[in-house]
């Protein structure tokens, strides 16, 4: 394999993630999203599956607790017909448990290879991989079944996308909570962010293996066009707290400004 190979990228799509990432995920790589329920792991799976396909790339989608009806519905919402790439033969949704797909995972010419074959796939979204904490209790043994799991999917070459449930709707986050985090390649992490009394979410590419990636934490939104990202939340800290506060710099500098005003009219009047 050339070295342009192993830097070679499989661009989510989404203009601005890529842009996150420096051209998104590396081939053959394994990124993981983790968030607590709602923050919209879901969602951003099933644009880049659905990007994928609209760029000639083939896409699986392996799930563990959604209904494909359910499917269906949110990627219609995020404005993806999901149907209609299964119709073309671009696109296998499979929902099944864990426990079956981890031992054909591991079958040669099992269920997986066999998908991976009939279909050509490039990419493969997982929802969601916390569910194999019910093939093993032990911490130890629990890290090998993901180190198994994960590998099965690079024997195949395959960009994949996995989600993990963050038990926590906000609070502060260590990358060591994350028990797979070392065995990926890349992390994003979507938050929940109170921000001027109203809910809002966070993006932050925590880690992305053997390349650069943007630092900055984001606002995005879950829009009828797919994921949208904004601007860095540039003027607050503590945005992975949930509970952001305004830079002190700032907010002296609002206050002052507001005096300096306000004595000023005083002059004039």
């Amino acid at each position: 394999m050339s070295d342009s190979e192993l830097v070679e990228r499989t661009p989510t799509g989404n203009k601005h993630l890529d842009e996150m990432m420096e051209g998104g995920p590396l081939n053959g790589s394994v990124t993981l999203v983790v968030g607590a329920p709602g923050t919209g792991k879901t969602c951003l799976g099933l644009e880049f599956i659905s990007r994928g396909v609209e760029m000639g790339e083939p896409g699986l989608i392996v799930t563990f607790e959604h209904f494909p009806k359910k499917l269906l519905r949110d990627a219609a919402s995020l404005g993806f017909d999901l149907q209609e790439m299964e119709r073309e033969g671009k696109l296998r949704i499979l929902f099944t448990s864990p426990e079956i797909f981890f031992e054909q995972a591991q079958t040669p010419g099992g269920l997986l290879d066999t998908m991976v074959q009939e279909l050509g796939a490039r990419r493969i979204f997982i929802d969601s991989i916390s569910h194999l904490e019910r093939l093993a209790r032990d911490p130890v043994r629990l890290r090998e079944v993901a180190f198994t799991f994960i590998n099965a999917l690079l024997r195949h070459g395959l960009t994949a996308l996995v989600t993990q449930e963050d038990p926590d709707i906000t609070g502060d986050m260590t990358a060591a909570q994350y028990g797979i985090s070392y065995l990926v390649d890349a992390v994003i992490i979507l938050r929940y962010v109170e921000l001027d009394s109203s809910v809002s979410r966070a993006i932050l590419v925590l880690k992305q293996r053997a390349s650069s990636h943007d630092k900055s934490i984001r606002e995005f939104r879950v829009t009828e066009r797919g994921i949208v990202i904004g601007e860095p939340f540039a003027d607050r800290e503590g945005v992975l707290s949930g509970l952001p506060r305004r830079k002190e710099i700032d907010a002296f500098m609002e206050v002052f400004g507001k005096k300096a005003r306000s004595a000023g009219k005083g002059e004039v009047d």
